[in-house]
């Protein structure tokens, strides 16, 4: 009788195992998807020529020239009507 509970036990004990086992695949599948997407984020993010940084670093540098260019062409015109103003005055 007492034997008989054992292996019920045992057998009850084994599924619970199999049932782990199952699990812990899927879980290591799953880690293994994620590191792959972790890796492509990381490519994108960091890649050198056409990352997330390297996209900022040209915006940087074409909004460091606009913004030259456009104090330029103000200091034109104020410097054209400066101009109009004092021919027309003297």
């Amino acid at each position: 009788m007492e034997d008989d509970k054992t292996a019920v036990g045992f057998t009850m004990l084994d599924g619970k195992l199999d049932v782990l086992e199952m699990k812990i695949d899927e879980l290591r599948e799953k880690q293994e998807d994620m590191a792959g997407d972790i890796a492509k984020v990381r490519e994108a993010v960091y890649h050198p020529d056409e990352g997330l940084y390297a996209r900022i670093r040209e915006l940087e540098g074409w909004k460091n020239t606009s913004s030259k260019l456009l104090w330029m062409l103000v200091s034109a015109m104020i410097g054209v009507v400066s101009y109009i103003v004092t021919k027309s005055i003297g």
